[in-house]
């Protein structure tokens, strides 16, 4: 079986079928890319598997388990993250702190346990720090560590959304347009970050993205999407060669 699955996913808004019968299959450790003009249905996609939004009709699947009924906050659980197109910090915390709440899945101490400061909850708290600490390292953000997100640059926040969806130690992640905003430099480090999540983490990842240079590095295979309807999936040059999706962004 497939490690992620969409079954005939659709959402619609009354008329607007934003995602329509959209059937695709991820294998563990695989790199898909989704991608389509701005409204083809990307990021509904990520809002559906994430369950932000519940699908008109279609299931997902996720380790052959059902989760298209999972209530949000269970699905991090499960090991699914994901970042988001406009960037979701915490902006008068520190990098750091930022990335605590990012192992938030893992405790398992009680309130009382937090409040008495027991054992269990110090050396629980040697392990997330040393979590995060590996995650800052992977990410080249030493040198950030301890600044205030508020006074960091665009590309540097960027890299700490990535970093806290990293820190929840996830099977599966996505990501929603990680290369907006970011200069050809910034893009460039996210490309090996994204294919070192893939060969030294063991982690699956499924991406929305407009960066075409950005997919064509990375990517296994590609979904494009057009008003919430697949017009070709398969190798990165194959769509992108594709005479529908070439109309879909040029125009028939």
């Amino acid at each position: 079986m497939s490690y992620f699955r969409a079954e005939n996913l659709s959402l619609h808004f009354g008329g607007l079928k934003a995602v329509d019968s959209v059937n695709f299959a991820m294998e563990k450790g695989e790199i898909l890319s989704i991608i389509g003009p701005n409204g083809a249905g990307k990021s509904s996609i990520f809002n559906l598997i994430s369950r932000l939004y519940d699908p008109t009709s279609g299931r997902l699947f996720f380790e052959d388990q059902e989760i298209t009924h999972e209530p949000p906050y269970s699905i991090a659980k499960l090991g699914i993250a994901r970042t988001f197109q406009n960037i979701e910090l915490f902006e008068n915390a520190s990098v750091l702190n930022n990335l605590l709440v990012g192992r938030h899945r893992h405790c398992t101490s009680s309130l009382w346990q937090e409040i008495l400061y027991m054992p269990s909850v110090r050396r629980d708290e040697k392990i997330h720090r040393h979590k995060v600490e590996q995650v800052i390292e992977f990410l080249d953000l030493e040198p950030y560590r301890d600044r205030v997100i508020s006074g960091l640059p665009y590309g540097v926040r960027k890299v700490v959304e990535l970093a806290r969806a990293l820190c929840t130690e996830p099977k599966l992640i996505l990501l929603d347009e990680p290369s907006s905003g970011l200069n050809v430099e910034e893009t460039t480090d996210m490309s090996f970050w994204i294919r070192d999540m893939k060969s030294e983490l063991g982690i699956t990842v499924l991406m929305v993205e407009h960066d075409m240079s950005l997919v064509s590095r990375v990517s296994d295979r590609v979904i494009a999407l057009n008003y919430g309807k697949v017009l070709a999936m398969g190798q990165p040059a194959e769509v992108q060669s594709h005479p529908d999706v070439v109309a879909a962004y040029l125009g028939a």
